[in-house]
């Protein structure tokens, strides 16, 4: 990486900084084995497990959890998960995703479970036994989290759930499922319970495909019967469970789009000094110097929203609705962008299967949508943005 004086920034510890350094070491000799082995992007259900696999033994799946069940810090650090997905999403998008639903499918848990969950699941994840997933999406309720039909029937002393959830990332491959569903009516009426997969009326209906591929699937409950030991916080909190959880989350996928926008720049910073052009090297030219301006503009704008989000819930340790939508929207909408300008100073070799700029390029896409869509962000921000003004309406001089 061309540039790390982002690492000595005011929102960041020294021991951060220890951290990215020395996990970009360890992706840079350790991950190549997996991620470009032959046929790693065809067969991504074994790729994925491997990668898992890789990061438990590489000690990264701890941040994961709290330090009390295997993790490398007290409590979720969002800087020192940022820092990971940014790192790991420079080197491998598949690599970036393994990390970041071990956090994403345990996070409920770390936060909300009880201890009887936590040590049954937490130091799994942080060994990278077992793989986790986060199922809240339905085929009619997406970014629209509150319009869910899945229910959770109590009987006795089991839940019972029937419906379908969709586009679940790790479905297929997960060895449990942290999943929401509707025990009543309204907001309140969600609940999240953690389902085993060999769990009966449990089944993967579906696989699903998209431009960057990575285990997705289709999940259907049928009379699927959970105990309900295995409920996570209390009845009727899971749209709590899952906004707070989303909270952390949503900040580090800024972080995987910042990652994806580093090794753009460079890449087109290193086909911008070497492509011979007109005499001289694409670099000479005003409007290739324009370009590299604009990405490294966005680049460090995106990373300024993202840590700042970061350092308010670690340090101010308030909700970060407002600043984690916004680095979520900034990074992921600008990330495109960025990597669609190093895809054009590479021209047609910009569009080739097996350039680094060609799967950023698919990669990126799915970031501006999952995990809250930049049209919610937008409405995120505005709502926030409303609430405070009218909490706080400003005094203007000369106002009547």
């Amino acid at each position: 990486m061309a540039d790390t004086s982002f690492l000595d920034w005011p929102f960041l510890d020294p021991h951060h900084k220890t951290l990215a350094l020395d996990l970009d070491e360890w992706a840079h000799d350790q991950l190549p084995a997996i991620t470009d082995a032959p046929g790693a992007h065809d067969d991504v259900d074994n790729t994925c497990r491997a990668l898992v696999k890789a990061l438990g033994q590489g000690g990264w799946l701890r941040y994961c959890v709290p330090a009390a069940f295997g993790g490398a810090l007290e409590t979720l650090d969002v800087r020192a998960l940022s820092i990971i997905r940014e790192t790991l999403a420079r080197h491998s998008g598949l690599a970036d995703f393994a990390f970041a639903m071990q956090g994403l499918g345990s996070g409920a848990i770390s936060n909300f479970g009880s201890e009887a969950l936590k040590k049954k699941y937490l130091p799994a994840v942080a060994s990278g036994e077992k793989i986790a997933a986060f199922a809240l999406s339905e085929e009619n309720a997406g970014s629209d989290a509150a319009a869910m039909t899945m229910t959770l029937r109590r009987d006795g002393d089991d839940y019972v759930a029937n419906g379908e959830k969709t586009w679940i990332s790790n479905g297929g491959i997960a060895d449990f499922y942290t999943l929401f569903a509707r025990t009543d009516e309204g907001s309140r009426g969600v609940s999240a319970i953690v389902v085993d997969a060999e769990t009966p009326g449990f089944s993967v209906a579906e696989r699903l495909d998209v431009i960057a591929p990575h285990p997705l699937g289709r999940l259907k409950f049928d009379d699927c019967r959970i105990s309900a030991v295995q409920l996570i916080g209390k009845e009727g909190a899971g749209f709590k469970i899952a906004l707070s959880t989303l909270d952390i989350f949503r900040t580090t996928v800024g972080a995987a789009a910042l990652g994806f926008s580093r090794r753009a720049l460079d890449e087109a910073t290193t086909r911008a000094t070497t492509r011979k052009m007109f005499g001289a090297t694409l670099s000479d030219l005003p409007i290739a110097q324009e370009r590299l301006a604009e990405m490294a503009l966005d680049i460090d704008a995106s990373a300024l929203l993202i840590y700042r989000a970061a350092w308010t819930k670690d340090v101010i340790k308030s909700r970060v609705t407002r600043e984690a939508a916004m680095a979520k929207l900034f990074a992921t909408d600008q990330a495109q962008l960025v990597i669609d300008k190093a895809v054009q100073m590479f021209g047609a070799l910009g569009v080739s299967k097996g350039e680094k700029v060609e799967e950023l390029y698919r990669e990126i896409r799915a970031l501006r949508i999952y995990e809250g869509a930049s049209e919610v962000q937008k409405l995120i921000i505005a709502r926030q943005h409303l609430e405070s003004f009218r909490d706080n309406p400003p005094t203007l001089r000369g106002n009547k």
